[in-house]
């Protein structure tokens, strides 16, 4: 029994879960469930929160789509534009990137937001370019939290995540200090008064897992234009890439389904024909039922006699 409750607690000691929302006094805990900020920098990330001083969308140098635009995080100062691009190229083509850069000085802030062409490729720099190294500098990679992350608070108003322990402004829930799985009870009802989002209780994940971004919500048509896209390679793949031959079986696929689709319309005047016989035949015969009936109480009226003779 006590193996089992020990083994019990060491795989919860390596589950973690990630922040999907963004609030200030949940990123300063190391398990998600604090209530109160242990640093003023917290505070400071609770008032602008609170009181919606941080604009997302308000900076004009952010542009391009988030769902294709990585963050790139701790490059070397001495990195520039072109070693950026050479190197995250290998993933993907490059729409653009921006090294952010002070705005006096003009030297590098130490990250960057790189734009990709597809979605595609911009998870498969997701995925493989964390823990790379440029210029002998290990970078982390993230997708774009600004635009994509409800709640979101920058490092520089007291938010951010990640961070070093030296500055003991730690925040976690992101992809590189994730939640811990909590070891002490959660106070559900606390969190829930201050709309601090709860831990996902039994679907932790394991710390070597890598968390999804967030996907672009499809819409039916594009669903609908996906599946088309589909069939149509599909059914070039089965006629070995010879067009005329696929254009001459969507021909013949189309006539059949319009000949079925007659045949059922035919078939369904049919049986209403049928049944609007019917029921004009029943309806005759009701009538001359009745009719029949009215003739018989015709010919013979009692008189006062006969109903009141013994």
């Amino acid at each position: 029994m006590l193996l089992v409750e020990k083994m019990s607690s060491n795989n919860k000691v390596s589950s973690v879960f990630y922040a999907e929302t963004y609030h200030p006094i949940q990123a300063g805990s190391i398990d998600g469930t604090d209530t109160l900020p242990h640093d003023n920098a917290i505070y400071r990330a609770l008032l602008c929160s609170n009181a919606a001083l941080y604009d997302p969308f308000g900076d004009p140098k952010v542009i391009g789509d988030p769902y294709c635009t990585l963050f790139v995080g701790r490059l070397s100062h001495l990195t520039t534009e072109d070693t950026l691009r050479q190197a995250m190229s290998q993933y993907g083509k490059i729409k653009n990137l921006r090294l952010v850069r002070h705005i006096v000085t003009g030297a590098s802030r130490g990250y960057a937001f790189v734009e990709f062409e597809t979605e595609k490729e911009m998870f498969r720099a997701y995925k493989d370019a964390h823990h790379t190294y440029i210029d002998d500098s290990e970078i982390i990679v993230d997708y774009n939290r600004q635009h994509l992350m409800p709640g979101w608070i920058p490092r520089r108003l007291g938010g951010g995540l990640s961070g070093k322990k030296e500055s003991g402004q730690l925040r976690f829930g992101g992809r590189e200090k994730p939640f811990r799985a909590p070891l002490r009870p959660i106070p559900w009802d606390e969190l829930k008064r201050l709309g601090i989002p709860t831990p996902p209780e039994g679907r932790y994940m394991s710390r070597y897992q890598i968390p999804s971004p967030p996907r672009r919500k499809r819409r039916s048509s594009d669903t609908e234009e996906a599946r088309e896209h589909e069939k149509r390679s599909e059914y070039s793949h089965s006629f070995g890439g010879d067009r005329s031959m696929y254009n001459e079986y969507r021909i013949h696929k189309t006539h059949k389904e319009s000949s079925r689709h007659s045949y059922m319309h035919e078939k369904r005047g049919a049986s209403s024909k049928v049944l609007s016989e019917e029921r004009a035949y029943i309806n005759m015969e009701r009538d001359e039922r009745s009719s029949r009936d009215l003739h018989r109480h015709d010919r013979w009226s009692p008189s006062g006699d006969d109903l009141y003779r013994d």
